[in-house]
């Protein structure tokens, strides 16, 4: 991979910024010393300061020092932050990235400069161990800058451009839905447990089973109902379970959860 010859600055680091640091330096796509993190309790950053990256509780000053920002603190917490830095952006210079869900790019750039370029990111927690489903979208970088913030977040996982308005609907099939992935495979695991398994033995069996399950759609490019098909044999015991479960709502279920969840992610950020 070509190196990144530039400065990133990543505000706010929780564990999506964290994740991500990490996991640009791992694939070699730059140096821990070219990135600097910032948090407001700048001890908590230690261990990333000992293994070579700049660490600062000074937001505006880690602005002035980058080429790329990543603005990766809670939607709540943004307007704060992108007032603390305002002055201090070059639209010339500086490449916006914001991990805040329900914010737009437009939110972004009315409280800077209507000039910066921003885009927008969303991750999931799988960023830590670098199987993120990340979904990108802008309304005013360029095809260069797009391709740049791909080739990050391609560190940490899979990538897919999206258009801007489906970025709420991203977050809760994408961010979301990796709760309710580890619900499934919970209650799975309590159905183990029922039918004579030891908790421990049962969750290590519907981890394992709903990876495969997955890996086998990611390798073999196929539909769900295809793999679905190959289990289910006439009058058999897949079947039957499986009829019971949408008898009680199972996919509908998931699908309602999955609307509520992206009109809630709408609502998540105040421009006042």
């Amino acid at each position: 991979m070509e190196k990144y010859q530039g400065k990133i600055a990543i505000l706010g680091s929780g564990n999506i910024g964290l994740s991500l640091a990490k996991g640009l330096v791992k694939a070699n796509y730059i140096q821990a010393a070219q990135i600097c993190l910032t948090r407001r309790n700048i001890a908590l950053l230690e261990p990333f300061a000992t293994q070579g990256f700049i660490v600062s509780a000074d937001n505006a000053a880690a602005v002035a020092g980058a080429d790329i920002i990543v603005l990766a603190v809670l939607p709540q917490q943004l307007n704060q932050l992108l007032d603390q830095i305002s002055s201090f952006i070059d639209p010339q210079k500086h490449l916006l990235i914001s991990v805040a869900s329900g914010v737009t790019c437009q939110d972004i750039r009315s409280r800077l400069t209507e000039q910066v370029h921003v885009v927008r990111a969303m991750p999931n927690t799988a960023i830590a161990i670098g199987q993120s489903m990340t979904c990108v979208a802008t309304d005013n970088g360029s095809e260069g800058q797009v391709k740049e913030v791909t080739r990050m977040f391609e560190t940490v996982g899979a990538v897919v451009k999206i258009n801007e308005d489906l970025m709420t609907a991203a977050t809760a099939l994408c961010a979301c839905g990796i709760a309710f992935f580890l619900r499934a495979i919970r209650a799975a695991s309590q159905g183990g447990v029922e039918i004579g398994f030891h908790a421990d033995e049962a969750l290590k069996m519907a981890v394992q089973t709903a990876k495969g399950a997955a890996d086998l759609l990611l390798q073999m490019q196929s539909h769900p109902e295809q793999e679905i098909d190959k289990v289910t044999s006439p009058k058999g015991c897949t079947i039957a379970g499986l009829n019971e479960m949408e008898h009680n709502g199972f996919s509908s279920s998931l699908i309602k959860g999955i609307k509520l969840s992206a009109q809630k992610a709408g609502n998540l950020y105040t421009k006042e």
